[in-house]
This record gives C-alpha cells, structure tokens and sequence, in this order.
C-alpha cells in the first residue's frame, strides 16, 4: 500500500515536471472571446515583428482609477501582452503620473507641454461627486524617437460604455499605427498642390504636421504648366498623392491635364473642394449677410468623366454646429454660441475603413455630391443628415436666420454626399478629346487607383490663435472637438497603404460593462448573496457532513 502511494505521488511529479517542460519549450496562446479580441491581425504583426531592439510602451494609467479607465487599463494590458508575445523587444510599464502628491500642477503642466491631452472625469460614489484629471495616452519610445498614442476615443453624446468600447476597438490599430510610424525607413511622397489660390500653409499646418510621421510633404506649383508643362508633369510624377485643398482659382485645361496624366500614371489625390463662393468672415458688416455665388474652377468636365459632379449648393443642415457671435459693446461685450445651419456636424455611417469609429465632422458651407454611374466603384463616406436640404446660388446668406425658428417641414431633401471614396481602373479624362498639350509618355487608362473628393475646402482648415495653428477640428470659439484631423489622416493612409494597416479598423469588439442604474438599485442584494450565500452553503455542508458521519458511525 505504501509502495503504490510513492509510485502515484512519483507519477503525479513527473508529469507536473513534464508539463512545466513542454510548456517552457512549446508557447502558445488562445484566445477564447467571441470577437477574437486578443489575435493579433497580420498587419499588426508584420509592424511589431520588425523590431530587433528595445521597445518601451509607458502607459499612463495606473493607480485608482475610474471604471470605465480601469477596464481600459486592463484591455491595453492584454493588447500590449499580445504584441510582447509576438515580439519579446516590446516592453511595457503602467505609470501613475499624478503618484507624485506634492507637484501636481507642474506635472499637469508638463504633461499638457508634450500635447498630452487630460480629460476630466465625474465620479459619483455612495452619492459623493468628484472630479478626477486622468491622461488616457501611452508614449512608445525606439531609438530616441518617441510616438504619442491616445488610448481614449471620445464620441460626442456616447455614454461610458460606447466610450469604453470605442477605445478598446481602436488599441490594436493605434499601437500598431504607433510602431509603423517608428519603423518607416522609405516615405511616400505627398504634393501640395499651389497656383490656383489654396488655402495659405499656416491653415494647412496642423494637417501636415500629423502626416510627416507616414510621408515626405513637398509642394507643386501649377502656374508653370503655362510655359513648361512636362516639366511640371515630371516633378509630379515623382510624389505618391497630390492634395488640393480649396482652390478658389480656375483651372486651365492644360493644368487639369497634368493632373488627369499624373492619376492615369498610378498618382492617388484628395480633393477638397468649394463649389459656392462664401466665407463667415464676410457676414460680419453692417448689414450682417453677404451673397453666395457659384464658383468656377473649370472642374466640372474633369470630374464628370472620373464619375462626380459637386453641385454648386449650400447644405442647410438642423444637425448643426455653432458659431459665437458678440452681443453688446465695449467692456459689456458677451459673446454666445448660436446655431449655424450651414457648418452642418456630420456622423459617420462606419462603413468603411476610413470613417470607422470616428468623432463626428465638421462641415462649414458644405456642397452636394452626385454620383454618375460608370465602371468606378463609389463609397460615400458622409452624408448630410435627413434632417438637411440644399439651397441653391446666387443665395444671400444672412445672420438673421438664427433668429428665425427653422421650418422643420421644409427639410425633406436630406442624406446629400459630401464625401466620396472613387476606386478603379481610371480612364483618362481626355479620352476621345483634343489635348490641350502634347506630353511624353501619356496614357489614356491607368491601373487601379484611388481619389478622394470632399465638397468642403474648409475640412482641413485649422483655426489660428496669436498666428499660431490650432489642432486640426478644435474650434476655439465654442471650445469643441470634430474628427476632421482623424477622418483625413485616416484617408491619406487608406490611398497610399500598402500594407492594409488601416484595415485594422474594421474590427469589431463589444465589452461586456455593467448597468450603472441596476448597480445603484440591486447594490445591497448582490452584497448579500455574494457574502451570505457563500457562508450558508459553508454551514450547511457542515452540518450535512457531521449528520452523514454520525448516522454512518453510531451503527
């Protein structure tokens, strides 16, 4: 008996060695939630396999924090696990930056210096509010360079859980997005496009700024395709994209026939355009309006062939956005947020890769797409509200109307396109058509390619304070945050990705929270079974033991 004793625990012993053994030679790892949260896609691996020293993740989420902060702490832990296993260069550490009691507001300071931003949070507990400073961000730092990663992803009118699970769904995309910024060793090139009155650099500044982490930025301009239009042809073929923002000068055929030439020859291009001539700044004289008239850019054969046409109309929208005008004079000045019906704010449908899980847009006298039907396959990518009609020019717009009560009646005509995503095997818009110009190595159908057009010049314009940009979708009048930065960083990717990083965005994750309401009404009875049903099944398989013992030994 004794013997067979030794030989089970000897047994048991082996195969517990056996198993440690294996385990430390053979590592895996499986994961068992429903939307596969914690598998990694290959876009994110081909971007963390690609390190071979040290990478530092310092996560700023650490110490007690909120619920919804700790469920976020818990679920870039897991994130950041799986990117270790993946890759053993990976490091990471969960820092408290306010652990420090006696500094805070240097710390605070300092922090917001780097362009870290904090966010403010309520916290109601046994009936006690409070505010608490939380930064929601990571620094992952390579070879002394360092990337800002910003694991909070807010949504106007979204409760914590969407807000949760916003930031969840967007980890895996923004730590890999974070580690290919690092690893980029070759730009792409992006042509800003000059000559035909686009918006002045400082209002591009924040914009730029953002993408020079993914692309070489360099600028273009058209003016001399007049005396030298291969040259111009030449220098554009060296760039990947070429952006338009707001030209309010027309175009001539030879200059569109350089552009059609460069996006025959595999050039991408994003177009930012105004279709009606208006601007806020003009409402505020005397009088208060100011006429809106169709702009010519000599576009609309251009755009027709490639399967578009902007309309030369204002969107007016009830989903709208402020403007702040001042009331009073002098010292007793005040200045009010109003409603302004033509800056519709624009939700995305999370239909595509680009606008997937995003802060809603802000328009600002924003124009209608039409769709052509040809072999070209079209997304739209946002649209005005139901809510919403367009108006057409010449229009005089005038600031009365936010004093007048809109008739709801009368916004029947809404879901205009403002945004298009066009795909395809392009052909030359000068097919069939006597060339303004002869140019080498022409073409009249290119490969398959990508153009983006937004009927809003105004999308990529950031506000200037002291001659200094702002963040690209800050409004410093009312305060507020749109998504027009994310939205066009995200586009830019999307036409120049190789590699389908930005695919990452598809992914679909849902949190399981709990209900904060029923937490509050069902509080004293969850605390009472979890802590007396535990005790009672404890007494009572006590006493069923000592009941069993006696009768079985009493016989």
């Amino acid at each position: 008996m004794k013997r067979n004793k030794l030989f089970t625990y000897g047994l048991a012993l082996l195969v517990f060695i056996l198993v440690n053994l294996g385990a430390s030679l053979f590592y895996t790892r499986v994961d068992l939630t429903e939307d596969k949260r914690y598998t990694l896609s290959e876009q994110a691996i081909e971007a963390v396999s690609v390190f071979n020293s040290p990478v530092v993740i310092d996560v700023l989420l650490d110490g007690e924090l909120p619920s919804e902060f700790a469920k976020l702490k818990v679920e870039a832990k897991q994130i950041l696990e799986e990117f270790a296993a993946k890759n053993a260069n990976v490091k990471y550490n969960f820092i408290d930056p306010l652990s420090d009691n006696t500094q805070p507001e240097a710390v605070i300071s300092e922090l917001q210096s780097l362009g870290l931003t904090p966010t403010n949070v309520t916290v109601e507990e046994n009936g006690r509010v409070s505010q608490e400073i939380i930064f929601p961000w990571a620094m992952v730092n390579y070879n002394n360079k360092t990337i800002k990663v910003a694991l909070l992803k807010n949504k106007l009118g979204a409760s914590s859980e969407e807000r949760v699970n916003n930031s969840v769904q967007n980890l895996e995309y923004a730590f890999a997005d974070a580690f290919t910024k690092l690893s980029i060793k070759t730009k792409k090139r992006v042509a800003v496009i000059k000559g035909n009155g686009e918006l002045e650099d400082i209002y591009l500044a924040d914009y730029l700024t953002a993408i020079k982490d993914y692309y070489n930025i360099g600028a273009i301009t058209l003016d001399s395709v007049e005396k030298n239009p291969q040259r111009v042809l030449d220098q554009l073929k060296q760039y990947d994209l070429a952006l338009i923002a707001k030209p309010t000068e027309a175009f001539t055929d030879k200059e569109k026939y350089v552009l059609d030439q460069f996006i025959i020859n595999g050039g991408k291009s994003i177009w930012l355009i105004d279709q009606v001539a208006i601007e806020l700044d003009s409402l505020f004289n005397d009088k208060g309006s100011s006429m809106a008239f169709p702009r010519d850019l000599n576009l609309n054969d251009f755009f027709f062939k490639y399967g578009f046409r902007i309309n030369p109309v204002l969107i007016n929208d009830l989903y709208f956005t402020q403007i702040v005008l001042a009331s009073g004079e002098g010292n007793n000045s005040q200045y009010n947020p109003v409603p302004w019906y033509y800056n519709p704010m624009v939700f995305s449908s999370n239909n595509h890769p680009i606008n997937n899980n995003l802060e809603a847009i802000r328009f600002q006298f924003a124009n209608s797409i039409d769709t052509i039907s040809n072999a070209y396959r079209k997304t739209v990518l946002y649209s005005s509200s139901p809510l919403s009609r367009p108006e057409g020019t010449p229009k005089l717009i005038s600031l009365d109307i936010i004093n007048a009560p809109p008739d709801k009646e009368s916004y029947n005509d809404g879901n205009k396109p403002l945004a298009v995503l066009v795909e395809g095997e392009f052909n030359s818009a000068f097919t069939n058509r006597i060339v303004p110009v002869k140019l080498e190595g022409t073409k009249l159908k290119g490969n398959e390619n990508k153009m983006l057009i937004v009927a809003d010049g105004d999308v990529i314009k950031n506000q200037i304070r002291n001659n200094i940009p702002l963040e690209l979708g800050y409004d410093k009048w009312t305060n507020n945050f749109y998504g027009n930065k994310e939205f066009l960083v995200n586009s830019i990717n999307y036409l120049l990705d190789d590699t389908g990083l930005i695919n990452i965005r598809n992914k679909k994750v849902k949190i399981a929270l709990l209900d904060p309401e029923k937490i509050a009404e069902q509080k004293s009875k969850w605390q009472l079974i979890n802590v007396g049903v535990p005790v009672f099944l404890v007494l009572f398989f006590g006493f069923a033991f000592n009941y069993f013992r006696k009768r079985k030994y009493s016989a």
